[in-house]
């Protein structure tokens, strides 16, 4: 049963973040006539405090605070992959964000399909980067979903049966509301809120529990004991998987629709760089999160079978006075609100953009657009909550397991052609057709596990980079191929050689004013 001052304090944060949502429009008030770039990249106005809220809470997302220390408490060391594999995103970021915006920027870009199709002058190519972009995303979305729901069951505040769907559906309907009318600006300032909720929680709550359990020297005593002594250390065996997921995952990561829709929101290139030198204040804030893992195990604390991202939440229910547990609680709601708006404004927009425009109705005006895409991220949502509803929780981090893999084939085409137009387009296609077929083999056989075996020694590598090396060798290959035979390719309408490399400067927002 919940604790009265526990759910007060939780609905007071639900409460503060709702009301930040209506205040949403206040950001950077635009008078412009209805776009799509003002709904859903906020008119690319957010400065750098602005932008490190919304890309930190997109990327940091609340399944991934419950997930990680799960993985801890059930698997030790291996969780800490997350730790390098967020810690290598800021220096992607800081190259490819920044480079990113400014080509987008220049050609009025509004998605990375679109930036696809300008590059190679090849549609089908920028249909599948779409397609795979909201292929990946609706699973990734649904997992929000869960997280929400770990905390909502441990708090003893999502009742079963229907009383507990229905809470879900009120808890998405405020969001869904408020991102329909003010677009991205909407988990903007939302995100302020959960990154104050989130910090100021966590810190508590880790110093509480590292006190209530002698320190940190108890806590991971006892965990190892709990895990059999060598599962706090990474074996040798392991390390191939770990150095290969977290590589594999921060590459993908840079690919996903939102976390590139809330780059595209930035001001400009300078404000990005400068925010992804900051990000690593988020990973801190996950190795905190891993630690409490750990320290469930210490507690004894007894997840239920196949759902050990509730390890933390009962954690913080058992331990924590009543106030302090309804703080971590929102905090980590309002946390799964901020990615879920992000991704279902990215989607619909990769879908209005690169599926309905392209191949639809060409000729739809900026103000019918909006209204699809305001329409498509309400679909998206309640796909998401029927979803989870419906399904096992299992099916869900399945396909998000498949998701990571798929959304990295695109890498190639997206990451490689900032660089270089040289691959031709229907060599990118057919690397792209070979990832993702082998990817997918690779997931399902091994019974939806992420690192499969090589060959028939020990050696473990994640599945995606597998699929990525063999996307990559398959397009070098068709493009000699297809050089030599005189197959012609689309035209490069980016002109990012001359804009990048001259000294001037194309972008104009406002960092640059």
């Amino acid at each position: 049963m919940a604790d009265g001052t526990m759910t007060a304090t939780f609905l007071a944060v639900i409460g503060g973040a709702s009301l930040l949502a209506v205040t949403a429009r206040r950001l950077h008030p635009s008078d412009r006539l209805p776009s799509l770039e003002g709904w859903a990249l906020a008119d690319r106005s957010l400065g750098p405090v602005w932008t490190w809220f919304l890309l930190g809470g997109t990327i940091f997302t609340a399944y991934t605070f419950t997930a990680v220390p799960g993985l801890a408490y059930g698997n030790g060391a291996a969780a800490y992959f997350a730790v390098p594999y967020t810690v290598i995103v800021c220096p992607l970021a800081f190259v490819l964000l920044s480079r990113l915006w400014t080509v987008a920027r220049a050609h009025g870009y509004v998605t990375v399909a679109d930036f696809v199709r300008g590059r190679y002058g090849s549609p089908p190519l920028a249909l599948v980067v779409a397609l795979t972009g909201i292929l990946a995303t609706m699973p990734y979305l649904a997992l929000q979903l869960l997280g929400i729901r770990a905390v909502l069951t441990a708090g003893g505040v999502y009742p079963r049966g229907a009383a507990g769907d229905l809470v879900m559906v009120a808890l998405f309907a405020g969001l869904a509301v408020a991102t329909y009318r003010h677009g991205l600006r909407a988990p903007t300032v939302i995100s302020a809120l959960k990154a104050v909720a989130v910090f100021v929680s966590l810190t508590a709550v880790t110093w509480l529990v590292l006190e209530r359990l002698g320190g940190p020297g108890a806590v991971f005593d006892g965990a190892a004991r709990r895990l059999g002594g060598q599962a706090l250390v990474l074996t040798p065996a392991q390390q191939p998987a770990y150095a290969t997921l977290a590589l594999g995952s921060a590459l993908a990561l840079m690919m996903y629709p939102h976390v590139l829709t809330a780059g595209f929101a930035a001001d400009g290139p300078r404000t990005l760089r400068k925010v992804s030198v900051a990000l690593p204040a988020w990973t801190g804030l996950l190795a905190l999160f891993g630690v409490l893992g750990f320290a469930a195990l210490a507690a004894g604390v007894r997840a239920p079978e196949g759902g050990a991202e509730a390890a933390v939440p009962m954690l913080v229910d058992r331990l924590m006075p009543g106030p302090l547990a309804g703080l971590v609680f929102g905090a980590i709601t309002v946390g799964a609100l901020v990615p879920a708006a992000v991704m279902s404004i990215a989607a619909a927009t990769s879908f209005v953009r690169n599926v309905y425009v392209a191949y639809v109705h060409p000729t739809a005006t900026p103000k019918r657009q909006v209204r699809i895409a305001k329409a498509v991220s309400l679909i998206a949502k309640a796909g998401a909550v029927a979803f989870v509803i419906g399904l096992r929780d299992q099916d869900a981090i399945n396909l998000q397991l498949l998701g990571g893999v798929w959304i990295l084939q695109i890498f190639p085409a997206v990451a490689v052609g900032l660089y270089t137009a040289r691959l031709h387009p229907r060599a990118l296609l057919a690397g792209w057709g070979a990832g993702m077929v082998t990817g997918t083999f690779l997931v399902v056989r091994g019974g939806f596990s992420s690192i499969v075996g090589l060959g028939a020694g020990p050696l473990e590598i994640y599945a995606g980079l597998a699929a990525l090396v063999l996307n990559l060798i398959v397009a070098e290959a068709g493009t000699a191929v297809l050089e030599r035979l005189g197959v012609p390719r689309g035209a490069d309408l980016t002109d990012l050689p001359s804009r990048l490399s001259t000294g001037r400067r194309p972008e104009t927002g406002a960092s640059q004013q």
